[in-house]
């Protein structure tokens, strides 16, 4: 315990050598003059050393009351700006955010999410950090973030947003001369485009689903994989494999018909997605604005249908209009 411990008996200190006299400070401070003399003469016992004198006319600091009014005044501006900054952290919609996103929804979704949001807050800056290990993020200063796949650290809290669909997609130029497939069994010895590891279901076991229920695992032989899906997307648009690829990715180029689902009844393991930042007491107000954002506007991207064309077109093209060879 020292005598900057109470930072009450400082204020009134403080007050009275500012204001001349006990009776003045204590109109200032809204309290009673018995009770400052009270202040005054405990931080006087725990300086061990008289800090103002009084005469009939008016109070003198000594030495070492001049001393430690200065501290004293330095460390009250201090509690008070850090009291202001909790109150604009807690109550306004400003100050920076580093915010995380797997690379390839970072570019292709959050990105374009946080403009906006930027947009309708203009007093709020952003770091927007990607990387294929997003967890990792927290523990190097990032406020929050989106993930995709099972989140299992009771350090963090994980809102969930939805599950991400996958399809099995090729290019029309892709399935030129090759029969259209009736059975997971078709597919397996085709050219397959997938993730380079098993964390978000890639690799070389992919899984699928029936709509009825029924689950069967393809043991394939990738020909080229890549740590994000937008490598898997360019390589299937140009009619390279199949690939299970997520509906958020290939929506336009489904409903275009650059690329087709294959086995309309069966679909790749979906992948949970979650908004997650850290378990903490009185998360900034801007924060807590972005995750909730986040959380509405992602959990409705994901939820959207996909319209698709099961069928490849007989156009003699591939997905980006060049002629056959």
């Amino acid at each position: 315990m020292t005598i900057f411990s109470n930072l009450a008996l400082l204020r009134s200190f403080v007050s009275i050598a500012e204001s001349g006299s006990i009776s003045a400070a204590a109109r200032n401070l809204g309290a009673t003059q018995p009770t400052l003399s009270r202040q005054l003469a405990q931080l006087e016992t725990e300086c061990g050393t008289v800090l103002l004198r009084r005469d009939t006319h008016r109070m003198h600091l000594t030495d070492m009351g001049a001393k430690i009014l200065v501290d004293a005044r330095a460390m009250l501006n201090m509690a008070d700006e850090c009291e202001r900054r909790l109150r604009v952290d807690q109550t306004a919609l400003m100050g920076h955010i580093r915010f995380f996103s797997t690379i390839d929804f970072g570019q292709g979704v959050v990105s374009r999410l946080l403009a906006k949001f930027m947009l309708q807050n203009p007093d709020i800056t952003v770091d927007l950090v990607y990387s294929n290990r997003p967890l990792r993020m927290l523990e190097e200063g990032c406020d929050a973030g989106v993930v995709a796949g099972t989140v299992a650290d009771d350090t963090v809290i994980a809102r969930p947003l939805g599950v991400i669909r996958r399809y099995l997609v090729a290019s029309p130029h892709f399935l030129d001369g090759r029969p259209l497939p009736a059975t997971p069994d078709d597919i397996t010895a085709w050219p397959w485009l997938t993730l380079g590891t098993e964390v978000f279901g890639g690799a070389r076991n992919i899984t699928l689903f029936h709509e009825s229920g029924e689950q069967q695992t393809l043991h394939v032989a990738p020909v080229l994989t890549a740590e994000g899906v937008t490598g898997l997307r360019e390589a299937a648009l140009e009619g390279l494999g199949v690939s299970p690829l997520p509906g958020w990715l290939v929506a336009d180029d489904l409903a275009a018909g650059r690329l087709v689902r294959l086995l309309p009844q069966w679909r790749a393991q979906e992948l949970p997605a979650h908004v997650v930042y850290p378990v903490q007491k009185g998360l900034p107000l801007r924060v807590r604005a972005l995750v909730d954002y986040m959380s509405e506007q992602v959990r409705e991207l994901l939820s959207r249908p996909c319209v698709f064309r099961n069928a490849p077109p007989k156009s003699g093209k591939n997905a980006r209009g060049k002629k056959d060879a």
